[in-house]
């Protein structure tokens, strides 16, 4: 797989530190974390660049890697008809067809999910614990099971949807590199009003679980040219999230 999918080229991968409640927001003039309401925590500018630009090359390598598998970059065809998004699964594969997930198919295992990146998740989750109580009971024993890379060309979005695919009811913890977006919180009944709508940023994280685990969310606008300089993207969003299965 070329690079298309991540528009600029191939980086070395250097394993850099973990974000810490102490060290994950280096600019004293950011955006404040807050609860946007019980069991959704937003954490802006929780990834310094250095290591945005370490996912994105990790995301990039292993896009390359899988190219020819069926857990690939690639989008998605659903009922409603083809994504926009391009999906890549890391740890577990979520098998449409079979409606399960799976860990490999035959000889070929679905890659292993990067220590980096389940350091990061449990840094995320350990942030919005302290904020957010309904969170914190999943802090201590939160298993990294399954990483869902999705790559947002300029343009794109994804339609107002439940994560509900994982038995564990463990909170959702995400990532957002590259162009800003518009993240739409909706209820866990239907797709109508009330909605949050949270404007992610490169580098902010975001937590849902608890009560809020089963909502409708989705990406309603992508802010083209936004991503800043050094994120390791050039155009389009990066969302990695992580998810405990059982």
């Amino acid at each position: 797989m070329r690079s298309s999918y991540f528009p600029v080229s191939l980086g070395a991968f250097r394993l850099g530190p973990v974000p810490t409640l102490f060290d994950a927001h280096p600019n004293p003039a950011r955006r404040p974390d807050r609860v946007v309401r019980e069991g959704i925590v937003h954490l802006p500018a929780f990834l310094t660049m250095e290591q945005q630009e370490q996912v994105v090359s990790t995301a990039r390598e292993y896009a390359r890697r899988t190219a020819s598998l069926p857990w690939r970059m690639r989008q998605r065809r659903v009922k409603s008809g083809t994504m926009s998004a391009h999906l890549m699964s890391l740890g577990e594969h979520w098998d449409y067809e079979r409606h399960r997930y799976i860990r490999g198919e035959g000889s070929q295992a679905v890659p292993a999910i990067p220590e980096t990146f389940v350091g990061i998740a449990h840094a995320v989750l350990r942030m919005a614990g302290e904020l957010d109580e309904s969170l914190a009971p999943w802090v201590a024993g939160f298993r990294v099971e399954a990483a869902l890379v999705n790559y947002y060309p300029p343009g794109s979005g994804m339609g107002l949807h439940q994560d509900g695919y994982e038995d564990s009811g463990a909170p959702v913890v995400s990532l957002s590199i590259g162009d800003s977006a518009v993240f739409r919180a909706g209820g866990t009944i239907d797709r109508n009003k009330p909605w949050d709508d949270i404007y992610l940023e490169s580098g902010d994280a975001l937590v849902f679980g608890g009560p809020a685990r089963d909502i409708f969310h989705g990406i309603v606008r992508l802010d083209d040219n936004t991503a800043p300089m050094g994120c390791g993207l050039r155009q389009g969003r990066i969302n990695v999230t992580f998810r405990q299965v059982r």
